[in-house]
């Protein structure tokens, strides 16, 4: 009986333990349970309120905020509703592309008045028409206004704005300011009073361009791009240089414009967009999608022929520059495409050398084909045989007496006019 008692009691005892035990295992697991979701509801709101790094180093962005990629996805900061963490806290997204430009923007009301109600045209492109404006400084300005139904010249703007920020050079183009207003979107460029290149090549108004003019022309295009793939820092591809984007001033300094379409180069091993002009484009480009600074290499070399031979790209100018290229013994027969207008009026040599330069910036194999800082050192060799040989001929003159004789009978002049006025004493 006593040994029934005593199993018994041990076994309530066991059966109490092995409760406790389980009830102890419970509560231990439900408060584990809480504090690890307590700590994943912490981690997740630390998240959320921390910006991500994108794009390398110092470089962000709010991952709450919608946001547009430009369309390279390098470099460039994104135009939306948010931007870099700074400009988002700054204007909280309504005017993020001026906080990240500095470009001063210009109200809608503002420009119609400068433009007269957009009635003096200048031209008209894939972007849209070209006004003339004057300012309320007295300043003529550009004002290229953005198509309504141009989705691509959307991206485009933006892109413009963005990089003409930063890229500052005597042979681009000054953005001078931007509108987006009432629906509408515009730039104000610096009036280039002589307009573009092919305007004065190929134009109805066509001016007789003298060939020490499309030498400096060659030599200030060529600075314009060695700038943006050498001096720009990341460098930048043009991806539309032809000979409409080339503007000339008052005193017939050329600059590149129109950067829609350019990228900064990132090597990225993504394929772009086929994009630019038919007969700058790089056979290369086209065949494998894949843009670098050879592909405006080539589009320079295509701009320097049209100098050379004024002969439209999109009229046969490649069929002309092959079958001058083949020549007669093996050597190019640059001669024979002249433009006619040049005949007896420029150095046949200086001629072929930039023929020469120009050929070799349509290599076929894109590594084959010079950088533009080396195409800028021939091009400038050029230009100064050129100045050096009027500077010789002038010297030539003189030798003959010429000058001195002309001096000679100013200062005969000076002294009969003298005794003439002199008074006379009786």
């Amino acid at each position: 009986m006593a040994n029934q008692t005593n199993i018994t009691i041990i076994g309530v005892s066991v059966g109490v333990a092995i409760g406790v035990l389980v009830a102890s295992c419970a509560l231990f697991a439900i408060r584990f349970c809480r504090k690890r979701s307590d700590l994943h509801y912490s981690s997740e709101r630390s998240a959320a309120s921390l910006p991500m790094r994108v794009n390398g180093i110092g470089t962000s962005m709010d991952s709450s905020a919608s946001i547009s990629i430009p369309e390279n996805g390098h470099g460039l900061y994104p135009v939306g509703k948010a931007h870099t963490h700074w400009s988002l806290q700054g204007h909280q997204g309504k005017d993020a592309l001026h906080s990240v430009s500095g470009i001063p923007k210009y109200l809608y009301k503002d420009i119609q008045k400068a433009t007269q109600n957009f009635t003096t045209i200048l031209g008209e492109g894939s972007f849209g028409p070209v006004y003339k404006a004057v300012m309320p400084t007295n300043e003529v300005v550009a004002v290229k206004v953005l198509a309504n139904n141009s989705k691509q010249g959307e991206r485009e703007f933006h892109t413009e704005v963005l990089l003409l920020s930063r890229l500052h050079h005597k042979n681009l183009v000054n953005l001078l300011g931007y509108c987006v207003d009432k629906g509408q979107r515009m730039l104000i460029y610096e009036f280039m009073s002589n307009g573009s290149l092919d305007s004065l090549l190929y134009g109805d108004g066509k001016r007789n361009l003298s060939w020490e003019e499309r030498l400096l022309i060659a030599l200030d295009i060529s600075r314009g791009i060695e700038y943006l793939h050498e001096g720009a820092v990341p460098p930048v591809v043009h991806r539309d240089l032809k000979s409409a984007n080339i503007l000339l001033d008052k005193s017939m300094s050329a600059k590149v414009a129109d950067f829609g379409l350019s990228k900064e180069e990132v090597f990225d091993g993504r394929k772009s967009t086929l994009k630019g002009t038919h007969g700058y484009m790089d056979p290369d480009y086209v065949s494998s999608n894949k843009y670098t600074k050879k592909s405006d290499v080539y589009s320079f070399g295509i701009i320097l022929f049209e100098l050379i031979t004024a002969i439209n790209p999109q009229q046969g100018l490649m069929d002309y520059i092959n079958l001058a290229g083949i020549g007669g013994n093996g050597k190019a027969d640059w001669d024979e495409i002249v433009d006619s207008k040049l005949t007896g009026k420029s150095n046949p040599d200086e001629v072929r050398l930039l023929a020469d330069i120009a050929y070799r910036c349509l290599h076929k194999t894109p590594k084959k084909r010079p950088s533009m800082a080396d195409v800028t050192v021939a091009i400038s060799r050029i230009t100064r045989r050129s100045l050096t040989k009027e500077d010789t001929m002038m010297r030539s003159l003189d030798s003959f007496g010429i000058l001195k004789r002309i001096e000679l009978q100013h200062v005969e002049m000076n002294k009969l006019t003298s005794i003439k006025e002199s008074p006379v004493i009786v």
